[in-house]
């Protein structure tokens, strides 16, 4: 059976949609819609078309459905979950590992290695360097709440200080455009520590 990306992409958004737990504010379904969009835009900058366009888009849908058994290593649960669904649409052994690469990158520290990595990696954490910063990094605050009910706000500021310390972007669209408004917002950060 020839896969059309519209009927997987309804597929995983159900099933994220049916079985993400609600206290997850940051891994939810907007976010993987956000990570496919923003994949497509960078691919797009990056020169990525056709068939490893089709196995990102892939994978971007795939990046966090592991969420739905567990949150930790869920790259991996992740990775067996597309491994066996994508599979049954015939979708090659081969190309299945170029995505399940691309999953794994988006791991936290990320090390990234081929160019697909790296555009899929810079598209989860491309909010770092956006006007969104905010807003999703107080998603991200609510949602490590849930795991550790007593984390502050300053605790958490010195996390995301820490993380965006380094936290580097990898491919060459976002270290240009996103880079300087990702370190505005360290600098903001470090202000409310001093």
């Amino acid at each position: 059976m020839k896969l059309s990306f519209s009927t997987l992409q309804n597929q995983v958004l159900k099933t994220l949609k049916d079985k993400l737990p609600n206290y997850l504010k940051y891994h939810s379904v907007e976010h993987t819609k956000y990570v496919l969009e923003k994949a497509i835009y960078i691919a797009s900058k990056e020169q990525v078309s056709g068939h490893d366009l089709f196995l990102l888009k892939i994978a971007a849908l795939y990046h966090d459905i592991g969420f739905t058994k567990s949150n930790i290593e869920h790259e991996a649960i992740g990775c067996d979950i597309a491994r066996n669904e994508l599979q049954k649409y015939g979708i090659s052994g081969e190309d299945v590992d170029i995505i399940c690469g691309m999953i794994m990158a988006t791991k936290i520290p990320q090390y990234p290695k081929t160019h697909l990595e790296k555009i899929l990696a810079d598209a989860d954490l491309e909010y770092l360097g956006t006007k969104h910063f905010k807003t999703v990094s107080e998603l991200l605050y609510k949602e490590l709440k849930h795991y550790n009910p007593n984390l502050t706000r300053s605790e958490w500021n010195s996390i995301q200080i820490n993380f965006m310390q380094n936290h580097q972007y990898h491919t060459k669209f976002c270290r240009r455009y996103k880079s300087f408004r990702k370190e505005k917002h360290l600098e903001e950060l470090k202000k409310q520590i001093d």
